[in-house]
């Protein structure tokens, strides 16, 4: 396994509850290994995924399938 991280940046201004249920769909999307934000920066999520089961474009395009606007910051 190759572990990989990348950042996101969030457009949208989620509520507590809404960004909770992102980052569990996102933890529970094929080869995500952990998402994570840190209260300071909500705006910002670090996902770090298995570079051999999917890659950052796979990640955003769920995100935004999910109705949140969000672009790739890289890591």
């Amino acid at each position: 396994m190759y572990s990989g991280d990348v950042l996101i940046h969030i457009d949208d201004s989620l509520d507590d509850e809404a960004l909770d249920a992102l980052l569990l769909k996102t933890r529970e999307e094929p080869g995500v290994l952990d998402a994570r934000v840190n209260e300071g920066t909500r705006h910002l999520m670090v996902v770090d995924f298995d570079a051999k089961a999917t890659s950052p474009s796979n990640i955003l395009q769920a995100m935004r399938q999910r109705g949140v606007g969000a672009e790739l910051i890289g890591l």
